[in-house]
């Protein structure tokens, strides 16, 4: 690939939200001396002809093809890494792609890899705890664990790596089925096994934001754990603002967390264990994830209040 004068960073996941809002970042801040290029399955998607046209270079690497993603890291400063459990629901196989960025950008000399990741719960709560149930043998929250247990594989491949922890996206009201639920009398509500505990969330486009922060910072986060989040909300607060921004009431229903695991749609029994988890540890949770300093990496940081109202429109009220 043509050396360019800009410090490249190559982001996987690019047609998606974090990576989206990551090369958004790089766009919007072209004074310091960064360029984006696009890896993605599909260089003719809609999405992928978009960011062309903003001048993004577009380049196809697939994860479960360690060869591609050497061409496509090669020459570039930076690396944001990524996997996506839900496209295939196998934590396994989320260990394995991450296995392979890893090697990847080592081979390809990359400077700094941001790893997008999570927590794995069975430190908190190993797998003999009974309070949750333990999923395929070997996990208590797959999504989580996963990614938890692949952090190791960049510091074992000599990878420069930012470990960025995530948080809750509160796309997943819109998109995932967790938004205000129309009963049939009429009322919304929305239903989560958190008690009064406070959840971390954020706007999953502001993650990608958060993560040019950390390439910007320069070498300042290589080997840290950085952990964000765009605001620490319990169920009765996420409620009182949805009813503010849609101009009618919605309720929140507290549920046990063997309840919301019994509800029986997929993946029902993860996110229960999920929740569960973010409730019973959420003051250490959402405290790693301080506020004003994920401000400080994206000052234009989203809080629930600004997320809605540039979203509540799209949540379904089924």
């Amino acid at each position: 690939m043509t050396q360019s004068a800009t410090k490249i960073i190559a982001v996987v996941g690019a047609t998606g939200a974090q990576g989206g809002g990551l090369i958004r970042a790089i766009l919007a801040h072209p004074q310091d001396g960064y360029s984006a290029r696009a890896i993605t399955r599909d260089p003719n998607s809609d999405k992928a002809q978009a960011l062309a046209a903003l001048g993004v270079e577009v380049v196809c690497a697939d994860l479960d093809d360690e060869a591609s993603l050497v061409a496509a890291f090669s020459g570039a400063y930076g690396a944001y890494c990524l996997t996506n459990f839900w496209e295939h629901f196998s934590a396994d196989k989320e260990i394995e792609q991450a296995g392979i960025l890893a090697r990847a950008t080592k081979a390809a000399g990359v400077s700094h890899v941001v790893w997008s990741t999570l927590e794995d719960v069975r430190d908190s709560v190993p797998l003999e705890d009974t309070r949750m149930p333990t999923i395929l043998g070997k996990y208590k929250v797959p999504h989580f664990d996963a990614k938890g247990e692949a952090n190791h594989l960049f510091s074992d491949a000599g990878v420069p790596t930012t470990f960025l922890n995530t948080s809750f996206y509160w796309e997943n009201l819109i998109y995932f089925g967790m938004g205000p639920q129309r009963s049939e009398d009429g009322s919304l509500s929305i239903t989560f096994p958190l008690g009064d505990a406070k959840l971390a969330g954020i706007a999953a486009g502001d993650i990608g934001a958060c993560a040019y922060g950390v390439f910007a910072a320069g070498e300042k986060f290589i080997g840290q754990t950085v952990s964000i989040a765009g605001g620490h909300l319990s169920g009765a607060e996420m409620a009182a603002s949805l009813s503010k921004a849609l101009g009618e009431e919605v309720r929140y229903n507290a549920v046990t967390p063997d309840a919301y695991r019994a509800f029986g749609f997929p993946a029902a029994e993860e996110l229960g264990n999920m929740f569960q988890y973010n409730a019973e540890f959420s003051d250490e949770y959402c405290a790693k994830r301080d506020l004003n300093a994920t401000r400080a990496l994206n000052p234009d940081l989203h809080s629930f209040d600004a997320w809605l109202a540039e979203n509540a429109s799209k949540l379904p009220l089924g």
